[in-house]
């Protein structure tokens, strides 16, 4: 099994530490595969009337939020894979309230989100499996910043945590 070090301050922009200082572990891919374990369970967990709820007027309804969660690690994993092929193309950002009209969160399972954020983690820990040292460390640019293929790794742990913390406060 790989392990995935901890990035430095200078391999990711600034905003992104409210997301890797989320992860205290010293191996991505660790936190990573655990998540996988204990995440889909907490999702299968969640009670069915839930999964519709907002916490709050304007705010994302559960199904919206685990959808975000779900794109968000299928974007920066795809990030990851661009920058450790050593692709030099700067990647831009992306809006993620533009994205939840599309989500289309109405018409979905929780059993189909489920399956989704299953599919999505399994490409994501097959992807950092077989990058090595030096792929893990090139470097990229990503919203003018520039990021590391192991800071996206802790982005993504950091984000889902960012994540199931809000779902356990705000929709449960």
């Amino acid at each position: 099994m790989p392990v995935i070090t901890r990035p430095t301050e200078s391999e990711y922009a600034p905003y992104f530490q409210r997301y890797t200082s989320k992860v205290s572990e010293t191996d991505a891919f660790a936190v990573l595969e655990q998540a996988f374990t204990d995440h889909l369970e907490f999702l299968a967990g969640i009670p069915a009337d839930r999964w519709d709820f907002r916490y709050a007027p304007g705010k994302w309804s559960l199904k919206e939020s685990i959808i975000h969660m779900i794109d968000t690690e299928r974007i920066f994993a795809y990030r990851a894979l661009r920058i450790a092929r050593n692709d030099q193309t700067p990647l831009p950002g992306f809006e993620q309230d533009d994205y939840v009209p599309f989500y289309h969160a109405e018409k979905r399972s929780p059993a189909s989100i489920i399956a989704e954020y299953k599919a999505v983690r399994m490409a994501t820990l097959e992807l950092f499996r077989y990058l090595d040292e030096e792929d893990l460390l090139r470097t990229g640019t990503m919203s003018g910043m520039p990021i590391s293929v192991r800071a996206l790794a802790y982005l993504i742990g950091g984000h889902e945590r960012h994540h199931i913390i809000l779902t356990k406060e705000k929709y449960l």
